[in-house]
């Protein structure tokens, strides 16, 4: 495993990230953009929930951009309400366009990260989409999204005391074309007791088949 900590240029200065390569990662192998819940709420590149989602995409044989938003750690500029932070995710992504071109991209992320995924995405072109606990009630420009990748995972909590459980199933019945869908009817948000079975389900919908 190898992990190089990066500085990337973004739109309101440098952003703080890491990439990590598990053993054996090529330069056509994925890498996986994750993205951290809220900035004012203690997320950044270290959550819990954000590691886990990187150690399962390094179990797959995918490389891992984890970065703080601005404002957050090491990273320039100031908390913007989703929208600075989606110019955030595009240039982490054109930055691994242009520095691992034969790289297929994935991109996930927890809580304000799943809501930030969702709003990039289809500007991204990920290979695969994993959002988890996506903050879809407390933003209305995510409402009328579809989401345009047809790999994709969304995980959920029933118990979620922040993201509303109802209102991620609404927008979800919304959806043309459905996730493989992970839920936890007795997960909270940052899913306490759960972190290993939703690794593990990850792991059993994109192992690789023979």
């Amino acid at each position: 495993m190898q992990e190089i900590n990066l500085t990337i240029d973004g739109p309101a200065g440098a952003l703080e990230c890491l990439l990590v390569q598990p053993d054996g990662w090529r330069e056509q192998d994925p890498i996986a953009i994750c993205c951290h819940p809220h900035p004012l709420h203690g997320g950044s590149m270290h959550n819990k929930v954000v590691y886990i989602m990187a150690k399962t995409c390094h179990q797959l044989g995918c490389a891992t951009l984890r970065f703080n938003f601005r404002g957050v750690g090491q990273s320039a500029g100031v908390f913007d309400n989703g929208v600075g932070e989606q110019t955030d995710v595009l240039a982490v992504a054109d930055w691994l366009q242009r520095h691992y071109p034969s790289a297929p991209q994935w991109l996930g992320g927890f809580s304000f990260g799943g809501y930030v995924s969702l709003m990039t995405h289809a500007r991204i072109n990920p290979a695969k989409l994993l959002v988890v606990a996506p903050a879809v009630e407390l933003y209305p420009d995510v409402q009328d999204v579809q989401v345009q990748t047809r790999d994709w995972i969304l995980v959920q909590g029933g118990e979620d005391e922040l993201v509303s459980p109802e209102a991620v199933g609404n927008w979800l019945r919304r959806q043309q074309h459905k996730p493989r869908l992970i839920w936890f009817d007795n997960a909270t948000h940052m899913f306490h007791g759960y972190l290993n079975k939703m690794q593990e389900q990850i792991l059993a919908a994109w192992a690789p088949t023979a």
